[in-house]
């Protein structure tokens, strides 16, 4: 009797660790799907037409209007940002409610920096007819800086300046260029 038991729990152990064997299955184009949905985005946004506001006395004044065909969110990363892969237009309104209006063809933003990458024909125009056109541009929201290494163009209604390495506060009333002239190809 005492043979029998030791022989049914040989067969059950035995029974157990086999079902557990094959039901282990590496499949390595499982494992391959995993890593690719941890690279895809976590929602996806089409025609976006985001309204920032601002309460002020009792009246709502528009901040800033954020225009965009496609958002990808990967806040699911550990450096978290947004994906504009088809461009933004972002109108942005000073307290007299004068707008400025920056285009590019692409645009991150990095949630945890507060900056934003600005690509493919970077166009920032603003109510006094200052223009600025580079390839690449960023800017700093907490410091509300704008920067770039690129070439670039700046036309106001006084002079044009064609340049390498722009850095600028935001009303572009305090710039510096990093170097005079440069070859220069735009888009447009």
């Amino acid at each position: 009797m005492i043979k029998s038991k030791s022989h049914n729990i040989k067969n059950l152990v035995t029974a157990i660790v086999v079902t557990l064997f094959f039901s282990c299955n590496n499949d390595f184009n499982e494992v391959q799907k995993v890593g690719v949905l941890q690279n895809q985005p976590i929602g996806e946004a089409e025609n976006i037409d985001l309204k920032y506001t601002e309460l002020e006395e009792d009246t709502i004044r528009l901040i800033a209007n954020l225009i965009s065909p496609k958002m990808l969110d990967y806040s699911n990363r550990n450096f978290a940002f947004n994906e504009f892969p088809e461009g933004i237009e972002l109108l942005i309104f000073d307290d007299e409610k004068n707008k400025t209006t920056i285009t590019s063809n692409y645009a991150i933003i990095y949630s945890d920096t507060d900056i934003i990458d600005l690509r493919g024909n970077v166009i920032i125009a603003t109510h006094q007819k200052d223009t600025l056109f580079t390839e690449q541009l960023y800017y700093n929201q907490k410091l509300e800086w704008a920067f770039t290494n690129m070439p670039f163009v700046f036309k106001s209604l006084t002079n044009n300046t064609h340049g390498i390495g722009f850095d600028s506060n935001k009303e572009f009333n305090n710039f510096q260029m990093l170097e005079m002239g440069g070859d220069f190809q735009f888009d447009n």
